[in-house]
């Protein structure tokens, strides 16, 4: 059984929100969601691949409905700037799409002193989801997708005691450690929207192997 981007419903009237919409997989997701009729905000941190984004995207789709709203996700201002936009210029969100990350990069820290790829992968999705979950419940039924991956099962947990890996950094583990982040991220926001009995779903999506920037480099 496959399934593409054609069995994907009408979304007129709908609203997504992709993070690192400006290439890879976010771009395509983007892509994917405007061709249904979605009306889709590209959060990303490069304006200008991201303005390259949308005349791709319109390209293929004349009359899709696009919006940039910069996101820099290794910066909790940046992610309260970006979700007070959001908010402010929508009344609900039916799609958040968690995408953007990096991968297996040189040791470096974000705004805040956190482990960039944990910082980025996990903590700025975090905090993008929790100021957007008015819009996403208002939506019901509305989702959120978070982009994890196998290499999850290259860190059995994150230490407590050392979660940005001082004096212990590799980069494969860190990106590790991010994803199964992103993992128990979503499954524990399953388990909170069941509590609360609202209408909205936390997915889990494992990308595979795609030819993307973030492979080749």
């Amino acid at each position: 059984m496959t399934w593409g981007t054609s069995d994907i419903p009408d979304l007129v009237g709908k609203t997504a929100v992709v993070t690192g919409a400006n290439g890879g997989l976010g771009l395509e997701t983007a892509r994917a969601l405007a061709g249904a009729n979605a009306h889709v905000v590209m959060a990303a941190r490069d304006q200008e691949k991201a303005s390259s984004a949308l005349a791709s995207i319109q390209s293929s789709h004349p009359d899709s409905s696009l919006e940039i709203i910069e996101l820099d996700l290794a910066s909790l201002e940046s992610v309260a700037t970006a979700s007070k936009s959001i908010n402010s210029l929508h009344h609900s969100i039916d799609i958040l799409v968690n995408n953007a990350g990096l991968m297996a990069m040189p040791e470096r820290q974000t705004e805040e002193g956190f482990e960039m790829q944990f910082g980025v992968n996990h903590l700025g999705h975090w905090a993008l989801t929790a100021q957007l979950l008015p819009g996403l419940l208002r939506a019901g039924p509305s989702r959120v997708v978070t982009v994890t991956s196998f290499a999850r099962l290259f860190s059995k947990s994150a230490d407590p005691e050392n979660p940005h890996l001082n004096g212990r950094y590799s980069p494969w583990g860190a990106y590790g450690q991010a994803k199964l982040a992103n993992y128990h991220f979503a499954l524990g926001l399953q388990r909170q929207f069941d509590a609360s009995s609202v209408m909205a779903d936390s997915l889990l999506a494992h990308p595979g192997m795609t030819n993307t920037d973030l492979q080749a480099n």
